[in-house]
């Protein structure tokens, strides 16, 4: 079985992520050993929104478009409602999400952040959880939304919000050491 402290985790975000949801899950997952890689869509520092206002930025590791599934062992997407509202009308995020579902590897979306699981054809017909708000998108898109802190099928792990990021944190672990998840290719 794999080990986090072996594991190299890349979280994907733009300016407008939650800053917990960012913040919380990297740095939970670096203190367990993981190697974790923040890319963003051009390579510069981003911004969070944190509750109700602009937060603090954080420093980019990588552009996206410059980083490979087949480099990671896991995906982590954080949620605010501005942040995957960008990522997903970007063509390499989507397809970077695809390649990492295909390959069988962990990947983890919180709040908002399952609208990109969406966008890149993964969740239908999974069992999964969002941000209340965005419960009808993921039903439309074929999911089984559940109103739980943690949801995982196969591999792919939700969360709802800031409240549950121990739990997802936890959850993202599990998965990762479980190793490679059998999946239909998207």
């Amino acid at each position: 079985m794999p080990s986090i402290t072996e594991a190299k985790i890349l979280i994907l975000s733009t300016n407008g992520f939650e800053q917990s949801e960012l913040e919380y899950p990297r740095d939970e997952l670096a203190k367990k050993g993981a190697t974790v890689t923040l890319a963003t869509p051009d390579g510069n520092d981003i911004k969070g929104w944190d509750t109700d206002d602009w937060g603090s930025s954080v420093t980019a590791d990588a552009k996206i478009s410059d980083v490979n599934a087949d480099d990671f062992t896991a995906l982590v997407l954080p949620g605010g409602q501005i942040n995957p509202d960008i990522l997903r009308t970007l063509p390499e995020v989507i397809d970077l999400i695809k390649a990492f579902h295909n390959s069988g590897k962990t990947i983890a979306a919180v709040c908002h952040a399952p609208w990109l699981l969406v966008e890149a054809g993964i969740i239908k017909g999974r069992d999964a959880t969002s941000y209340s708000s965005i419960r009808t998108d993921l039903i439309n898109a074929g999911a089984n939304w559940q109103d739980s802190e943690v949801v995982a099928d196969n591999g792919i792990v939700t969360s709802r919000n800031p409240d549950d990021l121990p739990a997802f944190v936890a959850k993202i672990v599990e998965e990762i050491e479980e190793g490679r998840h059998d999946r239909q290719a998207a």
